[in-house]
């Protein structure tokens, strides 16, 4: 495995050397970008936008740019004379429960792979587990200070990268502001139909559809045969009522399938008339059952014939 960066766990006065690694691996299918005509790659050059000239990339800085067309140039050198404490030593901050940090902050996972004596490796995973915690720490990657967690899994320590706190937005979203009712025989269906599904996670179960479908398309083109075109997804089908949703949701859990329902409720003036017209209907019928006593001596009239629509 390759190694990313290299020093030491600073766990109060005991120091522990380590090494780490990416502990993830894209799995993508590399394609490139080429000349649809005769396949030939595509290349890029790197232009100043000033005299127009390619520059060789170990002339390359870094800039910020103060105002349209202002630019302070940093060097190499100036970033690396740039004081880091955490540059080559993962200083333990605290510790905490795993349940407070927020997963929408956390970014890349590295193992931390000991590079001397394993005992206080050992230490440290240990405590870890014994006590359930997570420590807090910072280190320095690819010249920027990220905070990280700490954490034992799989009898190795895991340090997970974080988002800085302004990093993390925060949801402004207009619903939130509204007094949604949702009601209790809805939560009782949706609950319902997320207990169908209550199986645990395993993540092999799942595979990546279409990285194996773009696999398949490649392979094809390489053995100069067709493809055969794969069914359309189902369309969502458009149901008007919540709880009919809820209900043919829940139904076709029992049954396995996994056709999507999609639920439009209706606007509140709608809601109202459709509520109006049914109580109208209501009331016509109810007197109507008298009338029928009174009649019901008299033969019946024949039916007129229904008319079927087109």
């Amino acid at each position: 495995m390759h190694t990313v960066w290299k020093g030491s766990i600073a766990f109060g006065m005991v120091s522990i050397p380590i090494r780490l690694v990416s502990a993830t691996e894209e799995k993508d299918i590399q394609l490139r970008q080429v000349h649809e005509a005769d396949g030939g790659r595509i290349k890029y050059k790197r232009t100043c936008s000033i005299d127009g000239e390619e520059v060789p990339y170990g002339n390359i800085a870094k800039g910020y740019e103060v105002a349209e067309g202002e630019m302070v140039v940093l060097k190499d050198q100036d970033l690396a004379d740039l004081p880091i404490a955490s540059a080559k030593t993962v200083e333990v901050l605290s510790f905490a429960e795993a349940e407070e940090i927020n997963p929408i902050a956390l970014s890349r996972a590295y193992y931390a792979d000991p590079t001397g004596d394993a005992k206080p490796y050992v230490l440290l995973r240990d405590t870890l587990e014994a006590t359930g915690k997570v420590a807090i720490v910072k280190v320095a990657l690819r010249q920027k200070e990220r905070l990280a967690t700490i954490r034992a899994q799989d009898g190795v320590l895991v340090i997970h990268t974080m988002l800085w706190p302004d990093e993390v937005r925060v949801p402004d979203f207009g619903f939130l502001d509204e007094d949604v009712d949702v009601r209790t025989q809805e939560l009782d269906m949706a609950s319902t139909y997320v207990a169908a599904f209550n199986q645990g996670f395993d993540p092999d179960v799942y595979t990546d559809e279409y990285r194996e479908a773009l696999n398949e398309l490649v392979q094809a083109k390489i053995q100069g045969r067709e493809l055969t075109k794969a069914p359309a997804a189902a369309e969502p089908t458009n149901v008007v009522d919540l709880m009919e949703a809820l209900r043919a949701s829940v139904a076709a859990a029992d049954s396995g399938k996994t056709k999507r329902v999609s639920a439009t409720i209706p606007d509140a003036p709608k809601a109202k008339k459709a509520a109006k017209k049914t109580a109208k209907k209501a009331a016509k019928k109810a007197p109507a059952k008298k009338a029928a006593k009174r009649t019901a001596k008299k033969p019946a009239k024949k039916a007129a014939p229904k008319r079927r629509s087109a």
